[in-house]
């Protein structure tokens, strides 16, 4: 049952696995904004995936490597599974997909890019999530 999600949840996981990075980030933020309990730290756990990879996406590294930080922090401790998606797969990729970035150990990395075939998506429980 996707009823159960809000619209702009639904549009900001549609824009995500659109690689519309900002846009996702601005859409969840509104509905961050409005949360209240832990499904406040999950979005908000989203919104700073979106962002580190828009920031890897522009060799922004630095504030790449330092939301992908915050955003595993703060979505690991929601499991597996956590509204309607499937969390577990989706940090595994994400970390597969910041490896390169966070093995190196140069200041302002030259060998490291965004790798299309590893941007992370995410991926629903149910179908019809994610339109």
């Amino acid at each position: 049952m996707t009823d159960e999600f809000p619209e702009q949840y639904r549009e900001g996981l549609r824009l995500f696995n659109e690689e519309d990075f900002f846009e996702c980030h601005d859409v969840l933020e509104e509905l961050w904004s409005e949360t209240l309990g832990s499904d406040r730290k999950f979005l908000q756990g989203l919104i700073q995936a979106s962002i580190a990879l828009f920031h890897f996406g522009n060799e922004n590294f630095g504030g790449a490597k330092k939301l992908y930080l915050s955003a595993t922090k703060n979505l690991e401790p929601f499991g597996q599974e956590f509204m309607g998606i499937l969390l577990g797969e989706f940090l595994k990729d994400f970390q597969s997909c910041f490896q390169e970035l966070l093995d190196n150990t140069e200041t302002y990395p030259t060998t490291v890019s965004l790798r299309d075939e590893l941007v992370p998506r995410i991926r629903p429980i149910t179908k019809g999530l994610i339109g």
